[in-house]
This record gives C-alpha cells, structure tokens and sequence, in this order.
C-alpha cells in the first residue's frame, strides 16, 4: 500500500532528498511514493517535481 513503510535501518528522522535537511518521522508529510523519497515541505517537493517531469 501506499501509506506503508518498511524501516531498513532504526532510527527518529529521514533526509529530505532536496535539501538533506532530517525529518523527524512524526513531522512528515510529504513522500512521493513513486520515488520513494521524502521532502521537507511543498516547496521541496515541487522542486523534485519540477526537476523529473
């Protein structure tokens, strides 16, 4: 399913795939699920969707 996760290696943030900024897992909300990578904020993720499209 979209909405779920595996966790690989243990830990409390992920690195946003724009800026590298660490995520708290708690705190994010944005993830494209078809390139598996999480973004800080909208701005982060419509840059990555600028760039790929």
């Amino acid at each position: 399913m979209d909405g779920d996760y595996q966790v690989e290696t243990p830990g409390t943030f992920v690195r946003c795939a724009v800026t590298g900024t660490a995520i708290p897992l708690d705190e994010l909300k944005y993830w494209s699920v078809e390139r598996q990578e999480a973004y800080v904020d909208a701005n982060a993720s419509m840059k990555r969707y600028l760039e790929t499209r």
